[in-house]
C-alpha cells in the first residue's frame, strides 16, 4: 500500500493494483505497461537452438586426439560464424565432450584456476606440444574441413 497526492495503491489477494482516490469507495484500475519483445516464432524454437547446439557438439567431436582448435573456429566449421561464446556455452553445459581440445584465439587457455591446470594437463597427456603458457598451433592445431 502506498499513498499518494491522488489517492492510496492497493493491492488485492490475486495482485490486482487499483488506487483508491480519497473520498471514493470504488478503487480505479491502474495502468501496468507491459514489455513486450517481438521476434520471430520460430527464432527461438526449441529445435532451432538443438539443431546449432547438435552442430557445435559436432564440430568438438571431430577434433582428434593430439590436435586442438579454438572456439572461433569451432564456431566456423559449425556455421555459425562470430559465435564463439556460444561454443562456450555448450562446452559448459555438455557432457562428454573433450573440452579441453578447444582453446582461445592464439591457443590461450582461456580456463581460470583448478580448470586451466586439468586443460593444461589432460592437453599434455595427449601429446600437445606448449609454448610457454601457449599450445603451439602450428603444430598442434586441427584444420576443420570446409563443407
Amino acid at each position: 500500500m502506498a499513498a499518494g497526492s491522488v489517492g492510496i495503491a492497493v493491492a488485492d489477494s490475486r495482485g490486482m493494483d487499483s488506487t483508491v482516490k480519497k473520498g471514493s469507495k470504488k478503487p480505479a484500475k491502474l495502468a501496468k505497461k507491459k514489455s513486450v519483445r517481438k521476434a520471430s516464432p520460430d527464432q527461438f524454437a526449441p529445435d532451432h537452438a538443438s539443431k546449432m547446439r547438435m552442430r557445435i557438439e559436432a564440430a568438438i567431436r571431430q577434433i582428434p586426439k593430439g590436435k586442438v582448435s579454438t572456439y572461433g573456429a569451432v564456431a566456423r566449421a559449425a556455421g555459425l560464424p562470430r559465435g564463439a561464446r556460444l561454443v562456450a556455452r555448450v562446452l559448459h553445459r555438455g557432457f562428454g565432450l573433450p573440452w579441453q581440445r578447444v582453446l582461445g584465439a592464439g591457443g590461450e587457455i582461456k580456463l581460470r584456476g583448478d580448470s586451466a591446470i586439468e586443460q593444461r594437463l589432460r592437453l599434455e597427456a595427449e601429446g600437445v606440444h606448449f609454448r610457454g603458457r601457449k599450445v603451439d598451433m602450428k603444430l598442434c592445431e586441427f584444420k576443420f574441413k570446409h563443407t
